[in-house]
């Protein structure tokens, strides 16, 4: 067996440890804190409960059976491995919630219910996207339909959820209760962002300046950050320029600008948050 068919069967069953966890985790939040409070999550964990409440079924089994259009649409457009790991997600977490289910809910508290229970959900669903998955089927066809049409991802599954939260409050539950999932859905989706990108914050930033060499060398002293000129060029001027790129902490963001404001106030500084880096030896905690 060669070194990369190893390092290949290493990390694939790293992915299904990972998988495994974050469903389990996903299972518990479910059913020890929402389902048994009647609060729903979105997409089709937010249906799958609706079903199980309507017709007395247990809700493990529509999560598998009303996911498997959108697995089947996901293989032919995102390819085998994507499928298969979110297939596996599924099932673990159908189990997870059949077995949980016969557990008393830790808490019988909305507000506790709704927050820790959100929390805990998007850590799980947070792990399974962090690994190369999904635990939820319109997230596939969000991708697919963000691509076609003039809409995002997160525009796409908003919409589908505020219909599921509605149709919750006409043939389900109350009105409060489909608001406290509403509360559920957002904090659920800032930490399925927070485990998928990390805590913290990193940002890119553009100085465009008359003395950019100067700057270049004591953003470098102080910050210990690489930094790249890129050449451009004045519209009016039609001087050559040459324009600073680096990406640096949100903590070290303020040093930054009192930096440039210091050595030219009339730099003009452009700052973008970014999800994720890597490569080119980059550090997200200061260098030194």
């Amino acid at each position: 067996m060669t070194i990369t068919k190893k390092k290949r069967i290493v990390s694939e069953v790293k992915q299904i440890v990972m998988i495994t966890i974050g469903a389990i985790i996903a299972g518990i939040g479910l059913e020890l804190f929402l389902v048994p409070n009647q609060i729903l999550d979105g997409g089709v964990i937010g249906l799958s409960i609706i079903a199980s409440e309507l017709t007395g079924l247990m809700m493990s089994v529509f999560l598998i059976i009303l996911n498997l259009p959108f697995l089947y649409i996901g293989y032919r457009r995102l390819g085998l491995k994507f499928t298969l790991h979110t297939l596996y997600g599924v099932v673990i977490l159908s189990a997870s919630t059949a077995y949980f289910h016969h557990f008393e809910p830790v808490t019988d508290d909305l507000f506790l219910a709704t927050i820790i229970g959100a929390v805990i959900l998007g850590t799980g669903v947070g792990l399974v996207i962090r690994t190369g998955g999904a635990l939820d089927g319109t997230e596939i066809i969000a991708i697919l339909v963000s691509k076609k049409r003039p809409v995002s991802v997160g525009q796409f599954i908003m919409s589908v959820n505020v219909f599921i939260f509605i149709l919750a409050a006409l043939l389900v539950f109350s009105w409060e209760t489909a608001m406290y999932s509403i509360i559920t859905y957002y904090i659920a989706y800032k930490m399925i962002d927070i485990v998928v990108e990390g805590m913290e914050e990193l940002k890119s930033v553009t100085i465009i300046s008359d003395v950019p060499e100067v700057i270049a060398e004591e953003l470098t002293k102080q910050l210990g950050r690489g930094m790249t000129y890129i050449q451009g060029q004045g519209v009016f001027s039609n001087e050559p320029k040459k324009i600073i790129y680096t990406i640096v902490t949100r903590i070290e963001l303020s040093t930054l600008r009192s930096i440039v404001a210091e050595i030219d106030p009339n730099a003009l500084v452009a700052i973008e948050n970014i999800a994720d880096v890597s490569g080119s030896n980059f550090e997200k905690g200061p260098a030194h």
